[in-house]
């Protein structure tokens, strides 16, 4: 399923302007391109992660953020994300990445995302309770269900999983995962001010032998986590400069998410 993506992109020249557009339409995955040089907002819609068109628009020579994605028409409650590890007491602080999430319809959810630092192989990926980092990843609670169901899979029914089961995403042998996936029974309005997490081993999705696999999957150690927050759907961030320091968009990526290291020096 594709979704829009909406960039802001630093665009010099209409010949620039030209080679983007056309180096994005021969990605297999995308669709749609719609670019407004003169306001520099650049409208990509597509099936593939979001981190693998920003790593496109970059490989032909541009600054780009990414503003918002979703439908034209989405409410703010439709769009989500989380930022995975970092500074912030967070259980691994070489895990880096962000998740988001994006309700494409009623019944389809949308879980697009890249991450950093982890080992090769199967890593679970699930939604916990709580919004709650004070002691890390210890203090998310257990996986987030609506329903007191076992824990299962991504392919169970509501009946037969938790909510927030996700299964397992696959990382290469860089430590780098880049995934994207629908989910039909998780809802971008029930997770805001949750966490995401990571955990250290694969999900056995509810199948193994213990009672254990029906508790977590015996997916071990929390690795990494991130609280959910609200995200800007199509058109609806028109943020330049941070207020509460001073950091502008197309510097705000390259900055730590808190500390003294945001300080913006002209």
């Amino acid at each position: 399923m594709s979704t829009n993506v909406e960039f802001a992109v630093q665009i010099n020249s209409k010949s620039g302007a030209d080679v983007l557009k056309s180096t994005l339409k021969e990605l297999s995955g995308v669709d749609n391109v719609n670019l407004f040089p003169e306001s520099g907002i650049l409208v990509v819609k597509s099936s593939l992660p979001i981190s693998v068109l920003q790593e496109k628009i970059e490989s032909v020579g541009h600054k780009v953020v990414i503003k918002g994605y979703g439908g034209i028409e989405q409410d703010s409650l439709q769009a989500a994300v989380a930022i995975v590890g970092g500074e912030c007491g967070y259980a691994d602080t070489k895990l880096q990445g962000v998740v988001r999430f994006i309700q494409a319809n009623e019944s389809q959810c949308i879980i697009d995302g890249t991450v950093d630092g982890l080992s090769p192989g199967l890593h679970g990926l699930h939604v916990h309770e709580l919004g709650d980092i004070s002691d890390g990843c210890n203090s998310v609670g257990d996986h987030f269900t609506i329903i007191n169901a076992p824990h299962g899979g991504p392919e169970n029914d509501k009946m037969n999983r938790h909510t927030g089961d996700l299964g397992n995403i696959t990382v290469d042998e860089n430590g780098r995962t880049q995934f994207r996936f629908i989910d039909n029974v998780l809802k971008v309005w029930d997770i805001i001010g949750r966490t995401i997490v990571i955990t250290e081993n694969a999900d056995d999705l509810g199948k193994g032998t213990n009672q254990q696999s029906l508790i977590d999957g015996n997916s071990g150690k929390k690795l990494g986590c991130g609280i959910i927050a609200r995200s800007a759907g199509l058109f609806k961030n028109d943020k330049k400069i941070c207020a509460c320091d001073g950091v502008s968009v197309w510097d705000e990526r390259n900055k730590p998410l808190a500390g003294p290291g945001r300080k913006y020096r002209l």
